[in-house]
């Protein structure tokens, strides 16, 4: 007799109503914590592809950009240093670059590139980490007699040659890492970050 003034239909409205509206609020409550877990604008814009202007970057001179908080040499070489690279195969670590690691796959050449006459590289050693210095000149240096242009690391001596690719004997036990980049279609740029289309 107790049930007689009990209207269910009521009851399974306000029901269904207080669970939507706990569901509601449940989701409101959650997005804003789902959202802390998202890299900050900073954070993405460091790990973000970085534009390099190379139209001023005169045959045989050398630019720094910043990628991921790294700096990356761009080298535009001349025919002669070019050539010089064929000449260092037996002074080298790993001349042919087999570690795949160290580049992608379309600069797995002789001269670790898209273009011949451009070189893009992360100038970090790969030692303890310090900063090679650009020696891009084909003459002696105090670090070596029969220099023929490169990257000299002043913290211990490394060297690389201008495909940075590691000297024998040096501390440093790999190549300068080539990061994934493309030319854009200006010509005038390097997009830092994003490798060709279609590239492995």
């Amino acid at each position: 007799m107790a049930n007689e003034g009990v209207d269910h239909g009521r009851r399974r409205f306000l029901t269904a109503t207080t669970a939507v509206v706990g569901g509601a609020g449940a989701l409101c409550a959650a997005v804003p914590f789902i959202k802390t877990w998202e890299p900050s604008a900073r954070a993405k814009s460091a790990g973000a592809p970085v534009l390099a202007d190379i139209s001023k970057v005169e045959a045989g001179q050398m630019i720094n950009v910043k990628w991921r908080g790294m700096p990356v040499f761009i080298v535009n070489r001349t025919a002669q240093q070019i050539d010089a690279l064929k000449s260092l195969d037996a002074q080298l670590r790993d001349p042919s670059s087999s570690n795949s690691s160290q580049q992608p796959a379309y600069a797995r050449n002789e001269t670790r590139s898209i273009k011949p006459e451009w070189l893009v590289v992360v100038g970090i050693c790969t030692h303890l980490g310090c900063s090679p210095k650009f020696f891009g000149e084909l003459k002696p240096e105090p670090f070596d007699p029969q220099w023929k242009g490169g990257f000299y690391c002043p913290c211990h001596r490394s060297r690389y040659d201008l495909a940075g690719r590691v000297f024998s004997g040096v501390p440093a036990p790999a190549n300068l890492p080539v990061p994934p980049y493309k030319f854009m279609p200006d010509g005038k740029h390097i997009l830092i970050g994003v490798g060709p289309e279609g590239a492995a």
